[in-house]
This record gives structure tokens, C-alpha cells and sequence, in this order.
């Protein structure tokens, strides 16, 4: 828990203050149009049973709530104004029609008297009644500058306390700190306190939010932390870089990237922006329109305009989400796991800082029976497995200690009723069908994540690496033990990849005259398998093979057989991996992918030099060389049609793959073996079979069915090498 923000422990700190006047503008004030969330459902209705005493009079909305597209409503202590204008100060056209002759004038005139005035009585006694309720079932935790009826009163529960109080990490004016249990609040102590039936208990130091009987959250104000009285202009700055484009980028954005990583719930993303861009976190706002500029070529209204001044937009992206950590929300995680989707956007550190920011927000925690709205409990499960991805294949790109633990990690498994229900126009089938297989990629990219979090954990780590390396002789035999359960694992998973995010999916690009051909995401999924594969894999070659100054690359103590079995296997997934790249197609290279992809596609050709590097002799080694040859071909052909997506990712690639192969120019002349004794025959029939089965043999296996035997060796592609 941080306590570098300095709050007198002998004042209280009023939960949520009166907003300021005139400084900030109504999208801010507001607990409906406030600045720095994004909330992922809509709970009860403007005119719920618990929205407090704002009510309709079922008339026409006034001007300003039609443009907002938001519900016109009057409170009890207006009767010219609606309260959102009231509130925000805005002229009310409804106070030109109280005065005229129209029906809406007259309307309102009867509610206060006349022939309409037993009615209007009858109204205000029910307010009152209701009013009343309210207060006699909820203690508000407003510290309010009136004891009657205020406007801010209104305002705190327009749109309903569901949806906007009772959340934990989407407050407008506050942000939360989750209290472990080591920390100078005593967890024993804390239950000691005095809770209101908001689960709310005031202190000198903040206020308590009890989620749970066990979980309890620290609410401090956000208007104490540095870069607070910034956040409106930083906004208007970066809506006027896009300007007037913001909207067709947001199109972009869910277009091409959501489908394939949903974090953020596009239905509610649209209603905010429609009411204005400051309702947005800064970093959030931001970070969704770099995204969409790397496919600003694919949208025919945009291609041939110069492009916003992308590098503005990171300057700016980078100093509001460095003020937003000191006020840590969802929207801030959001934010920092689409910034490291950039092509050139991930780096360890930030990674870092993002794992810890999730667990001050207490992202790793069972939220299942949380008193929160049902909605944020799957937003939190969502944003916490993203945190997962960005953690787990960052440690593999980088090299890096993973930051979350299996022992300190509770998040339940991610299912149906975690993503929002409705998200599209019901009527566009194609639009529904793109994004369930999103939820269904994205719940798949989790599960394989996993597993390879337990490769991670089993063979390099520092003292999977010193237990191993310990074993001496035997090394190789721990190592393929370890591997047998996990090798299943992965066959298990390929095997049950539902139809949605299969590459021989029915999948097709048709033009669509809203949005043009519609991509598809999952080619990050299927290179991500074979990454984790060849992680597997690699491993394996490594114990049993070296590359010594002697010129004997065969380590004297492992079994011939074992070595050729092993290595057979090896060469299988290398196989499959290189033949899914080259049967990738233009819907799948410009589509959106995973951050990692571009690491993943370098790591076939590093697998490959591997093999290359340990070959036992010339005839293998030689076969490797031109088969990298062919691999570098397909990825400068590949970096053709996706121009600014795939190109990022294929070059990468390339460039990696020179540097490996340069590295194996300095090895000296491998012996000349015959061909039986260097390769397992992939030219004739049956030699792929054989490879296969062999494969088998290697993790301790023997026989099965030729499905099972496709998959183990990587189900991905035809096994020649040559494509289709």
C-alpha cells in the first residue's frame, strides 16, 4: 500500500466534496458526465427505483440533453431547468417553453397549480415519500454543504448508485488502495470500525470500502495527487491532435483491435465519447488513438490525409499516465496494456510497473463475490488476465523474471458472463460473429498462457537452470520428465480449439460497405502455440546439445537415440511452425496482433539457427541453412500487404534472423555423416510420419491415433515445409 500521499491523519476527508464551479466543464462535475473512467456496463436506468429523487416528467427532453443523447430529467427543486444544465450551468431550453404557450409550458404550469395541481401535489408527496426511503436505507457518505435537498444530491445518484457509487475502480473522484495483510492497518482492527450500509467507514486517513469479508480497500481523493487540475486540458490536447478524426479512428480501434483484445466495452466507450472526449482518462483516450493510427491506411475516408503527429500523442500519453499511477484506476491498466500493444510499445519496466499498479487495485484477488456491480466483477477478471498475458510473454521476450505468482494469484477463470452481453447491432451477424470469436480468443490466448507460465516455472528459472545443469549426466532425463506432462497440456489444448479461432475456420474477408474487409486477429493465437512449442522444445535441444570450442558437438553422455528422437521432434515443430507463416493471408497479417507476435516470429528462425548450430553433421546442417533461407523469403513477402502492421513485425523477424545465422558463420565445418545417421528422412513418403512418431518416443510416449499424432507435432501445418 502506498503512503506517499500525504493526508492529515486528524481531519476527515470528505468522500466526495462539492465539485468545483465554473473551472471545470460539465463532462467533469458531474457523477453521469464525469472525466476518467470507462464503465463497462450500464446498471439501472435513468429513472431506476434507486436513482434517488430524480424523476422524468416524460416530456420532451430540452436541447442540450438531446444533443448529449442522455435522458432529460427534472429534480425535485427545479422547475425550469433539467438538473444536468442546472448542474452544469447550461442554458435550459426548457425555461424558454415554461414561459410560452406550448404544451411542455403548460404542462408544467399545471404541476404547480391550476386545474393540474391535485396531481402536482400527488407528485411531490411521492418524491418526498421516496426521498424519505432513500435516506431511511442508504446513510449517504457525502459530506454535503446543505441538509436539504441538493442538486449535487441529485447529480451523485443520476444513473443510479449501481452504477456509479458502488463501484471500486471507476469512482470520478476517487481512487482505491487495496490493504494487504501486512500493512499498518491491522485486518483484525479494520472489522472493529464502524461501516454504513455502503459498506463505507470514515477515518482521519481515508475511507474504508469493504469489498468482502476479507477484502478491504483504502478510498482516497483524487484531487490531492499531482497532475489532478491537468487533466481537462491534457485531454482537449490530445482530442485536438486527432481532430476532426477522433471519431473514424475510434472506428478503427474497434474494428481491428477489440475483437482481438476486449478490454474495453465498446457500446459504453461510444455513448461517453458522443457525450465528450473528457469523460476519458487522458492516457486512455490517448492510447486508443495511437493504436488505430497503425491502420490509418485501411480506412478509405482517412488514407489520403496526412496522419496526426503520432509522436505529440506519446509525449502527451507518457506524462498522463506517469500522474495517473499517483490515482491508480482501471482506466489507468487499460491505458498501459493497449500502449504496450504499439509495434515498437513494450518494454520490461513498464510491465513491471503495471503488474504492481493491478495489485494496488487488487486485480490479483477473487473479485466473484465482491460487493461491487456484477459488471465491474468481469471488467476486473478481464483486465487481470490481460495483466497475466503482458506479464507472462513479456518474461519470455525479455528474457525476465516473471513479476505474478502462482501462490499470490487468485483470479477464477474467465467465462461467458464475464464480457458484456450486448456490444453490437443486433442485426449485423458478421459484426456479432467477429466479436465472439474475439471472447473465445481471447479466453484460448489465457489458457495457453498458462501453460506456458508453467514452462516458464519448470525449466528457466533460476533453479529450474542450477537443477538441471546439477543433474550432470542425467540432465537430459530430467528434462524430457518434465516435459511429458506439459507436452500433453499442449496437445489437450490444440486438440479442443473450438472452430471460432481454428486457421482451417470457414473464416471469410467480405467486403462490408460500412467498414471494408473485416480482418482476423487470430494469427497471434496460432503463433503464440507454436512459440510456446518451440520454448519447449528449445529447451530440450539445449540440454543434450552444446556448441564447444573441441569441434564435438554431440555431448558424449547422452543416448544416441535419444538424442536423435529428441532432435526429430525438435525439427517437426520447426516444420509446422515455418509452414503456418507461409500460409498466412492478408486478412491475417493486417489484422491486430498480440505485442509479442513480433518476438514469436523471430523465434523460429532463433530455433532453427539452434538446430543448425547442433547439428551432428554437415548433410542436417546444410538442410537448415536453406530451409532458414526459405523461412527469410516468406517473412520479406509477408511485410508486403501489411504495409505499417505486418511490416513491424516480419522485419523484425528478418533482422533477427540475420544475426543469428551471421553468428553461425564462426562454427567450425561439421563432419560429413551419411544421411541416415545425420537426418530422419522428410524427403521420402512417410518421412513425416516417421518424425511424428518418433516425436512420441521422445517425451515417453508410444502409438496413439495419426489426430493425435498431428497435433503433438504442432497441427499447424502440413508437415513438408513446403506450404500451401
Amino acid at each position: 500500500m502506498s503512503t506517499s500521499i500525504a493526508v492529515p491523519r486528524t481531519a476527515p476527508i470528505a468522500i466526495a466534496p462539492k465539485p468545483p464551479a465554473a473551472r471545470f466543464p460539465p463532462s467533469r462535475q458531474g457523477s453521469v458526465h464525469h472525466h476518467g473512467h470507462n464503465f463497462d456496463s450500464y446498471g439501472s436506468g435513468f429513472n431506476s427505483p434507486d436513482s434517488g429523487s430524480v424523476l422524468s416528467l416524460n416530456t420532451p427532453p430540452c436541447e442540450a440533453c438531446r444533443n448529449r443523447r442522455s435522458e432529460c430529467v427534472m429534480g425535485e427543486d427545479t422547475e425550469e431547468h433539467c438538473v444536468a444544465c442546472q448542474y452544469s450551468g447550461t442554458e435550459c431550453s426548457l425555461v424558454e417553453s415554461s414561459g410560452s404557450s406550448s404544451p411542455l409550458g403548460a404542462r408544467k404550469r399545471k404541476l404547480n397549480g391550476g386545474d393540474g395541481a391535485e396531481e402536482g401535489r400527488r407528485r411531490s408527496d411521492n418524491r418526498s415519500q421516496r426521498r424519505r426511503q432513500n435516506q431511511h436505507h442508504q446513510q449517504p457518505s457525502v459530506s454535503c454543504t446543505t441538509t436539504s435537498s441538493s442538486l449535487i444530491e441529485d447529480m451523485a445518484n443520476f444513473g443510479g448508485p449501481t452504477l456509479l457509487k458502488r463501484t471500486l475502480g471507476l469512482q470520478a473522484d476517487r481512487y482505491c488502495q487495496y490493504i494487504g495483510p501486512t500493512t499498518d492497518f491491522e485486518p483484525s482492527l479494520i472489522n472493529l470500525s464502524s461501516f454504513d450500509p455502503q459498506d463505507e467507514s470514515l477515518l482521519a486517513r481515508g475511507t474504508l470500502r469493504r469489498v468482502s469479508d476479507n477484502d478491504t480497500f483504502l478510498l482516497l481523493p483524487d484531487n490531492i495527487t499531482p497532475g489532478y487540475e491537468h487533466i481537462v486540458e491534457d485531454a482537449d490536447e490530445i482530442e485536438n491532435i486527432v481532430a476532426p478524426h477522433g471519431r473514424r479512428l475510434i472506428d478503427l480501434y474497434f474494428r481491428v483491435v477489440h475483437p482481438g483484445f476486449p478490454i474495453i466495452q465498446r457500446s459504453v466507450f461510444y455513448e461517453k465519447y458522443e457525450r465528450s472526449h473528457r469523460e476519458f482518462s487522458p492516457p486512455l483516450l490517448a492510447a486508443v488513438y495511437i493504436l488505430a493510427i497503425n491502420w490509418w491506411e485501411h480506412e478509405e475516408e482517412l488514407a489520403g490525409l496526412p496522419k496526426p503527429n503520432v509522436r505529440e500523442l506519446e509525449r502527451l500519453v507518457r506524462t498522463t499516465l506517469a500522474d495517473a499511477m499517483y490515482r491508480p484506476k482501471l482506466s489507468t491498466i487499460q491505458a498501459g496494456l493497449l500502449l504496450s500493444q504499439r509495434p515498437e510499445g513494450d518494454q520490461w519496466a513498464p510491465t513491471a510497473q503495471l503488474v504492481a499498479v493491478g495489485q494496488e487495485l487488487g486485480l490479483h484477488l477473487d473479485c466473484t463475490n465482491w460487493k461491487i456491480p456484477p459488471w465491474e466483477r468481469g471488467l476486473r477478471k478481464r483486465l487481470a488476465w490481460a495483466l497475466y498475458l503482458q506479464d507472462k510473454w513479456g518474461a519470455l521476450v525479455h528474457g525476465r523474471p516473471s513479476h505474478i505468482f502462482a501462490s499470490n494469484w487468485a483470479v477464477q477463470p474467465l467465462n461467458p458472463n464475464d464480457f458484456p452481453d450486448i456490444e453490437c447491432d443486433e442485426t449485423d451477424a458478421e459484426e456479432r460473429l467477429e466479436l465472439e470469436r474475439g471472447r473465445v480468443l481471447f479466453r484460448q490466448m489465457v489458457q495457453l498462457s498458462q501453460i506456458l507460465a508453467e514452462i516458464l516455472d519448470t525449466f528457466y528459472t533460476l533453479q529450474a537452470t542450477s537443477q538441471i545443469a546439477n543433474a550432470g549426466p542425467q540432465g537430459t532425463q530430467l528434462v524430457l520428465s518434465l516435459a511429458k506432462p506439459i507436452q500433453l497440456k499442449l496437445k489437450e489444448w490444440y486438440s479442443a480449439l473450438p472452430a471460432l479461432v481454428r486457421m482451417d475456420s470457414t473464416f471469410q474477408t467480405t467486403p462490408s460497405s460500412s467498414s471494408g474487409s473485416r480482418f482476423s486477429p487470430i494469427g497471434y493465437l496460432h503463433l503464440a502455440y507454436f512459440a510456446t512449442e518451440i520454448t519447449l522444445h528449445r529447451r530440450i535441444i539445449r540440454s543434450m546439445s552444446a556448441l564447444p570450442e573441441d569441434n564435438n558437438p554431440n555431448t558424449p553422455s547422452i543416448d544416441p537415440y535419444i538424442q536423435h528422437i529428441c532432435r526429430s521432434a525438435a525439427k517437426a515443430r520447426l516444420i509446422s511452425a515455418m509452414d503456418f507463416v507461409n500460409r498466412l493471408t492478408p486478412s491475417h497479417l493486417r489484422a491486430f496482433w498480440y505485442f509479442a507476435s513480433k518476438t514469436n516470429f523471430a523465434l523460429i528462425g532463433t530455433f532453427g539457427s539452434l538446430l543448425w548450430g547442433t547439428s551432428p553433421g554437415r548433410e542436417e546442417a546444410e538442410w537448415y541453412r536453406r530451409r532458414l533461407g526459405e523461412y527469410r523469403w516468406t517473412l520479406s513477402v509477408s511485410s508486403k500487404p501489411g504495409e505499417g502492421t505486418s511490416k513491424g513485425l516480419t522485419e523484425f523477424a528478418m533482422g533477427m534472423l540475420d544475426i543469428s545465422t551471421g553468428l553461425l558463420k564462426k562454427l567450425p565445418e561439421k563432419p560429413l555423416l551419411s544421411r541416415s545417421g545425420s537426418e530422419v528422412g522428410f524427403g521420402g513418403p512417410g518421412g513425416v510420419d516417421q518424425v511424428r512418431r518418433s516425436s512420441l518416443f521422445a517425451l515417453g510416449h508410444a502409438g496413439g491415433s495419426s489426430a493425435s499424432l498431428n497435433s503433438m507435432a504442432g497441427g499447424g501445418g502440413r508437415g513438408d515445409g513446403r506450404g500451401v
